[in-house]
């Protein structure tokens, strides 16, 4: 046997010197120091060195396959493999949101889509000089006067305007059918009128100084006054007072029922507010809930129309926060600070987002996300406070007045739809028209 023969004669049949070289892609990147010395220790350990010459390609190949399991590497590739195919995209394993997409981002207008003119408003915050009825026809009352805008033509017409004696008119409120209307006047007196035939029907006595709020419960009318009397008249009998809420100490300037019409919140000078409820039969009942919280006047209030037993009621100058109650158990579920004074909170209806309105420092509207209670929304369009703010029977139109001011919002809107642009810019808002003609 020759020298040549003899010493392939330890490799296998199939292969040569020549080809285990094929197996190691790169030599540059093999570390032959660390797999020589793994050979030597098995070598010099357990190994037999005595095992026949036709095995030794077997524990080369069991040494080479344990050691690429480890975590150091021997063998390296210059090249990353390709990437694997994925046989079925992913998109199909899971089906689109088409309810993220069809929410679109709405957009709000910084500035009022429109600005009527307001002589003679009032400046005071603790009267309610604003209220938007179901027949889409707003009521402001500008010192003894009171003026109508149907909505839906941009008309305006005079409902009455109060002799001096009564005069002026320190609050309004639409009945639930749009047609008739309150109003709460300085001489105590509150007046009932039919806003079709411009009649008035009735006068209901019971209050010492003048009513700064009102508030319709069906056919109950409730008149909060500056004597801190509460009453709830039945406008349906001669003999109208049927309940009366004793509790505040000062001006009732803020009440508002709740939608099952079973509980009355109500706020005043003397920072206080109350949760009363119906229920009770007594002539002079108590309180379901008294409130301390405000350190100032509480006009702001408003029931959350999404959540039972949500009330948010908002504090005046001084105070500058925004509360949440449980009507249920009497807890304050949350307070924001708003950095100014709350004159007028406005739920949306169809989103769980609240509407604030602002005097001293900043004099803006404020829409926040409920319950993170982040701003989505400053809206700037006042030059000083905003006591007074409603919102159209929608619910997508605001209506905000201070300054002598009537503004219109279309902050509560509907997700914007894409249109084609339009040739030329519109105009940011509608041009100021003079409220009284």
């Amino acid at each position: 046997m020759d020298s040549s023969r003899e010493a392939n004669s330890q490799y296998p049949k199939h292969r040569t010197r020549e080809n285990l070289d094929r197996f190691i892609p790169n030599r540059e990147a093999m570390d032959i120091g660390y797999a020589n010395s793994v050979l030597a220790e098995r070598g010099t350990g357990k190994e037999n060195l005595s095992v026949e010459s036709s095995a030794s390609s077997v524990a080369y190949q069991k040494l080479l396959a344990e050691t690429l399991n480890m975590n150091r590497r021997i063998l390296t590739f210059k090249s990353k493999p390709p990437a694997p195919i994925e046989p079925i995209p992913r998109a199909l394993l899971s089906p689109p949101d088409h309810k993220a997409k069809s929410r679109a981002r709405r957009h709000i207008s910084q500035k009022p889509e429109r600005m009527l003119d307001a002589p003679l408003l009032s400046d005071d915050f603790y009267l309610n000089l604003l209220d938007w009825g179901s027949n889409n026809i707003l009521a402001i009352a500008l010192g003894s006067t009171v003026y109508l805008w149907d909505a839906s033509n941009s008309s305006t017409s005079v409902l009455v305007t109060v002799s001096d004696d009564d005069g002026p008119v320190t609050s309004i409120s639409w009945a639930a059918d749009g047609r008739h209307i309150a109003l709460g006047l300085n001489s105590s007196c509150v007046e009932l009128w039919d806003t079709i035939s411009h009649k008035l029907l009735r006068k209901l006595k019971g209050h010492h100084e003048r009513v700064g709020s009102l508030a319709w419960n069906k056919e109950i009318l409730t008149t909060g006054s500056r004597d801190g009397n509460i009453i709830n008249n039945d406008v349906r009998i001669r003999s109208h007072i049927v309940q009366t809420f004793l509790g505040h100490q000062q001006e009732v300037c803020g009440m508002k029922w709740s939608a099952s019409g079973q509980q009355l919140a109500s706020g005043g000078n003397d920072s206080l507010l109350f949760i009363w409820d119906r229920s009770f039969a007594s002539p002079n009942a108590q309180w379901l809930h008294r409130f301390q919280d405000h350190t100032s006047a509480v006009k702001a209030l408003a029931w959350c129309p999404f959540q039972a037993n949500l009330l948010a009621s908002g504090g005046g100058g001084g105070d500058d926060t925004i509360k949440f109650w449980n009507a249920h158990t009497g807890s304050c579920l949350n307070s924001v600070y708003t950095g100014s004074q709350v004159c007028a909170l406005l739920w949306n209806s169809h989103e769980p987002e609240l509407l604030s309105s602002h005097g001293f420092t900043e004099n803006q509207l404020i829409l926040w996300k409920y319950p993170s209670m982040v701003r989505l929304a400053e809206l700037s369009g006042h030059t000083s406070r905003v006591p007074y703010m409603t919102q159209s029977p929608d619910g997508f139109t605001v209506a905000s007045a201070g300054d002598e001011t009537l503004c219109f919002w279309n902050v509560f809107g509907i997700p914007e739809v894409a249109k084609p642009t339009p040739k030329q810019s519109p105009m940011p808002f509608s041009p100021r028209y003079h409220f009284i003609r």
